[in-house]
């Protein structure tokens, strides 16, 4: 079965890479492509790198345009999805990029991004540590799903091995993250410009207000986490278009061995394909999962400061959110996990 596709935001970078990803699977075919204020123009107008798709025209992002699609995928800015949902009640599968159906919380909601709150969907990053098993069992058969903040996700991935196995205590947790500018979106904004970011490093959301925060604690309770969950978390723009490093640390909880720590982890992920633990004492480079739907990850423990160290490399609009909205389809729809997807990155 080929399944028809719409894909909205289609000029910005995240609907540029699920079309990107989409375009090179088997099972899809890319009917429909929408913007807003560039609506009329060509895909290619936008989106240069995607030849094959240059037969394409933006359309207006309406709910008429994008129903009578097997599958719709929302890149939209936040707070912008949410009014699509009961417009697209009879499309089989709807996918939202954005962070209008992440939060379970209303009133993580209201601190963080404030507006009309709206339902929760099942939160697609299939390897993440949930209850005794993974997120890809709720993932079987969805028919809503929310992509993940790429930040979240990562560091997410990084913890929750250890809050799960109860080797961590996440009541001080401090991340900090170096990034790339695409993960802000496309729009011009002066502090992303080439001038602005090239040669420096500029950090931002600083003492606890970027809105990931409540996306992260929400996935480590799925995870286990029992108490508070204290988070320190800190994003760094650096000059590379793609990227995410983040380097996450949590104290260990009790007199568990270093061995127990390090087997949490290799429990975790040491079957699934696209979340690596690389051998002890290496560490993954962004440049390694550049073009990747891989997120990989070192860890090291620190026993002078008593905590556990573990640094994780995605790219933010791969593994971080087209990808990870890809591979979320695919287990919707029953389909091989890794279809379209890739654990190459691009190098040099």
């Amino acid at each position: 079965m080929t399944y028809s596709v719409a894909v909205s935001g289609a000029s910005g970078y995240a609907g540029g890479e699920i079309l990107r990803i989409l375009a090179a699977h088997p099972d899809v075919e890319i009917r429909t492509v929408t913007a807003h204020s560039n609506a009329g123009q060509p895909l290619t107008a936008h989106q240069p790198h995607l030849r094959s798709l240059a037969h394409l025209t933006l359309a207006d992002t309406t709910p008429d345009v994008l129903a009578g699609h097997d599958i719709v995928f929302l890149a939209l800015p936040h707070g912008q999805s949410g009014q699509f949902t009961d417009a697209l009640g009879d499309v089989p599968l709807v996918i939202d990029a954005g962070a209008d159906h992440r939060l379970e919380s209303v009133a993580d909601w209201d601190a963080f991004y404030g507006g009309d709150f709206h339902e929760p969907w099942v939160y697609g990053v299939p390897e993440l540590p949930v209850a005794g098993s993974k997120q890809r069992t709720r993932l079987a058969g969805a028919s809503r799903i929310a992509a993940p903040g790429c930040n979240a996700s990562t560091v997410s991935l990084s913890l929750a091995p250890g809050v799960a196995a109860g080797v961590i205590d996440p009541s001080d947790i401090v991340s900090v993250l170096a990034v790339g500018p695409s993960g802000a979106g496309r729009s011009l904004k002066t502090n992303l410009l080439a001038s602005e970011i090239l040669g420096t490093a500029n950090p931002y959301a600083v003492g606890g207000s970027h809105r990931h925060i409540p996306e992260i604690a929400q996935a480590l309770r799925g995870a286990g986490a029992q108490g508070a969950i204290r988070i320190s978390f800190t994003p760094v723009l650096v000059p590379m278009a793609r990227g995410i490093l983040a380097t996450s640390t949590a104290p260990i909880a009790g007199d568990v061995t270093d061995t127990q720590i390090r087997d949490a982890w290799e429990a975790a992920y040491g079957d699934e394909t696209f979340v690596q633990l690389l051998p002890s004492g290496q560490f993954p480079r962004t440049a390694d999962v550049l073009g990747a739907n891989t997120a990989l990850m070192g860890l090291a423990i620190d026993r002078n400061a008593r905590r556990v160290v573990v640094v994780t490399a995605v790219d933010n609009l791969v593994k971080g959110t087209a990808g990870a909205a890809v591979q979320s389809m695919n287990i919707a729809l029953g389909l091989p996990e890794g279809t379209g997807l890739t654990v190459n990155g691009v190098a040099p």
